[in-house]
């Protein structure tokens, strides 16, 4: 099992260059760049001035020139500065908002496996039946309708009309200090229900179907009907020998939920106003400023890679019948 560790890591640095190479040149192809965003800003902006800036972030030199020596700084964990003009590194805004961004992530997700495999269990094992059948309508209602838009109605009826939530931002800003411990746990808590609880809603559909579905398979098989004919008890069967082997395939699509989640934080932190790490991105795209672009989205890399590394090891830890050789 470590050797197959050490091979898969080793395996991630050709694909995590060239995910870096794919998004270099991407941001780089969107309309307009940072020197002619910032000229369009203000009417004094001269080609001198523009010059200057190019020459001092070597935007002037080669695509490809630019990016090896992106990809030298970053060998050494040092993303450059950013365009912003504040002074700050990229490390350093990343830094003040990436805890926020991967606290409500893992929330989230904690939330979806929690509510999404129950869902498909129970609705593989009363198949077909109403219960089945409103779980899928439910589930599917939470997929097919655009997260924007129910965040903006939730945030009319929740917020506005009836005054239950708060409609932005991560704590109430100009009574978060006087708070007690307790009541500043509250009112972050009050705060994330709405962007949790959508996102949730709306990842709900991929864990149950997966759930569903390998559960299904699982109760046809005959060890299941073996342990009906000891007399073991419905419960039992149910939660300790089909869930088990059920959960398998959904584990499969635990890395893969890690990118979609990081893209929603996109949606979620820019409407809600959360000083997260997707707020920063939508802002850095904007203003076209590559080097937090590229931060991010490094780390947004690094963290699906891991995480298909981990789904890749939970699968072979929760099945005892897979073994890895000592060749990997």
């Amino acid at each position: 099992m470590l050797q197959y560790t050490l091979k898969r890591l080793l395996a991630m640095i050709p694909m995590f260059i060239g995910i870096t190479i794919i998004c270099f040149i991407v941001i780089h192809l969107a309309p307009g760049d940072a020197a002619e965003i910032r000229a369009n800003m203000g009417a004094k902006y001269s080609e001198t001035a523009r010059a200057k800036f190019e020459a001092m972030y070597g935007l002037d030199k080669p695509l490809i020139e630019q990016y090896i020596l992106w990809l030298k700084k970053v060998a050494v964990l040092d993303f450059g500065d950013s365009f912003a003009g504040d002074g700050k590194t990229v490390t350093e805004k990343i830094g003040q908002r990436l805890h926020i961004t991967v606290a409500l992530n893992l929330l989230a997700m904690f939330f979806i496996f929690l509510i999404g495999l129950p869902l498909g269990v129970l609705s593989a094992y009363y198949q077909n039946s109403i219960l089945d059948k409103s779980i899928t309508v439910i589930v599917f209602i939470g997929f097919a309708v655009p997260t924007f838009w129910l965040a903006v109605i939730c945030m009319y009826y929740f917020s506005i009309y009836l005054g239950w939530l708060p409609i932005s931002g991560l704590y109430s800003e100009y009574l978060y200090d006087s708070m007690t411990f307790w009541g500043k746990v509250k009112d972050i808590a009050a705060h994330l229900v709405l962007p949790v609880a959508i996102s949730v809603f709306g990842s709900l559909a991929g864990i149950s179907r997966f759930a569903r579905t390998s559960t299904l398979e699982v109760l046809n098989e005959d060890y299941i009907t073996a342990a009906r004919a000891r007399g073991i008890s419905e419960s039992k069967i149910l939660f300790s020998h089909a869930l088990r082997n059920a959960l398998l395939p959904v584990i499969t699509i635990l890395g893969l939920s890690i990118p979609g989640l990081i893209g929603s934080s996109v949606i979620f932190e820019s409407i809600f106003s959360i000083p997260g790490m997707g707020q920063l991105f939508y802002n850095s795209v904007l203003m076209r400023d590559y080097p937090v672009i590229m931060g991010i989205l490094v780390i947004g890399a690094l963290l699906t890679l891991l995480g298909n590394l981990i789904a890749d090891l939970a699968y072979a830890y929760a099945d005892p019948r897979i073994r890895y050789s000592k060749k990997g």
